[in-house]
């Protein structure tokens, strides 16, 4: 039999605040463990949560910028239940009526299509605290630091049908937070993390399955493993005779393997009522003509017009695009004085990245910035270095040599471009090499790359590869 995989996804994004949705207590990540965590925060009798003003702004960024309907009234709930790390004994969460709803995103799929994923809600909540199993020999620890950080659960309507669907949609949306400067998407940190609803069905049928929920996935690689084996589990079980209950279950990333934690509560067994210490929340025109004010150039926006302006490939804006961090570097470079885009982007993309990558920097780190990339570039426009020398050039920057000029001048690598000094150096090589010349001569013209690689080694690489072609290339041929 065909099956038809259904997922649906709950993303948890930790909004940017400096401090928790409900209380003042920090929400900087690394402190001691129970060093963050105020009265409120622990549930305290006599205590009043206060609504953090800048997380609802930021609710209503990610609704305008997913095309979501933003709520003029939304409503905070209690969603009651009993874990070591709930010091109050519930969660305050938005159920019936959430900050936004409805709207979508795109994601790009393998084949170069596009697939258009709607958005069911999206709201704010506040993160409970971290049970810790590795801290004190033999018991568990809880830390309460993380107890009231704001939330914002992003939850997708069942519209991916496969493992890698799942993921691309997970990274639209992270792209989309970091984008609008809500959220780090730290998912090392826990700032990241989703919850994955995966049911299968046979192919053509529009009655949904049993699902089972996949909790705390926390990377990329990680949520297409855990789905892809929750659905061979579950095509298994029913071919085998079983059927599929609805559960909550752990993907375990070293047994590859996902185990089941409790079966699936339902929402009244969550018992939710508005939580008596919380007005409803009004958003007024103000607070969302602020939003707007604030939301920048969005990825397809900004992809779009480095295709327009800049003359990039759709994959190569694509690219620069995925980290507004990235695309602001690279329009700092491209946009500088004697510089190509086209050669920006291919330098973004390849030497910088690789630098980046080689030594575990973010962009914002980089030990080469904006202006003396695009000052290295323009050594390669102006003929003073070639390509293969600016790599070097590159590399000395990174070690912190100085700019491009510096290194270029303390190392003596200007490029020969002097016409007499190449015409010595490829008659010497032409004279020393009668065999391959006549080779050349006879038809096997792309011997050409030998006497440019001669006359190279002979310069140290110094030589200017298109006027060593082309004086190669009038010798060999005037004198055939």
């Amino acid at each position: 039999m065909a099956w038809e995989t259904v997922i649906g996804l709950e993303i948890h994004a930790q909004l940017a605040t400096r401090s928790k949705i409900f209380s003042g207590s920090s929400t900087a990540y690394g402190a001691a463990p129970n060093t963050q965590a105020s009265l409120i925060d622990l549930g305290y009798p006599g205590v009043l949560p206060v609504l953090n003003r800048e997380a609802v702004r930021m609710a209503v960024m990610f609704g305008l910028a997913t095309g979501c309907t933003i709520a003029q009234v939304s409503v905070f709930a209690r969603k009651n239940y009993f874990y070591p790390d709930l010091p109050k004994g519930y969660q305050i969460s938005q159920y019936e009526l959430p900050i936004v709803h409805g709207g979508s995103v795109q994601i790009d799929l393998p084949d170069g299509s596009r697939k258009t994923v709607r958005i069911t809600r999206a709201h704010l909540e506040e993160d409970a605290g971290k049970s810790l199993h590795d801290a004190v020999d033999g018991m568990s620890g809880i830390d309460l630091n993380r107890a009231g950080t704001p939330l914002l659960e992003i939850v997708s309507e069942p519209d991916l049908r496969s493992p890698e669907e799942a993921a691309a949609y997970m990274r639209r949306i992270h792209q989309l937070v970091r984008y609008l400067g809500i959220s780090d998407g730290n998912m090392q940190e826990g700032s990241f993390r989703c919850d994955a609803n995966v049911s299968v069905r046979p192919r053509g049928e529009t009655k949904l399955g049993t699902r089972a929920e996949l909790k705390n996935l926390n990377s990329f690689r990680f949520i297409e493993r855990a789905i892809r084996h929750e659905v061979d589990r579950q095509i298994e079980l029913i071919e085998d005779g079983g059927r599929v209950v609805q559960e909550t279950r752990l993907y375990d990333a070293d047994a590859d393997a996902t185990r089941p934690m409790r079966s699936k509560e339902e929402a009244n067994d969550y018992r939710y009522f508005p939580d008596p210490d919380l007005l409803p929340v009004h958003v007024d025109a103000a607070l969302i003509d602020d939003a707007r004010a604030a939301l920048p150039e969005l990825p397809d926006a900004r992809r779009a017009r480095f295709m327009e302006s800049w003359g990039l490939s759709d994959y190569d804006a694509g690219v620069l695009t995925s980290a507004r961090e990235l695309a602001d570097y690279f329009e700092r470079v491209a946009g500088a004085d004697g510089v190509a885009p086209k050669a920006a982007a291919n330098w973004v993309m390849g030497e910088l990245t690789a630098a980046l990558n080689r030594d575990g920097l973010a962009i914002a780190a980089s030990r080469v910035d904006a202006a003396a990339l695009a000052g290295l570039l323009r050594r390669i426009e102006d003929g003073t270095i070639s390509g293969k020398i600016a790599k070097d050039v590159f590399e000395g920057m990174w070690a912190g040599e100085g700019d491009a000029d510096a290194i270029i001048e303390a190392r003596g690598l200007r490029q020969i471009s002097d016409t007499g000094a190449l015409e010595a150096e490829i008659d010497a090589v032409l004279e020393a090499n009668p065999s391959q010349v006549a080779d050349y001569r006879s038809g096997k013209t792309k011997l050409i790359g030998f006497f440019v690689g001669q006359v190279m080694k002979r310069t140290g690489g110094k030589a200017n590869p298109g006027e060593v072609n082309r004086i190669l290339k009038s010798r060999l041929d005037r004198q055939g």
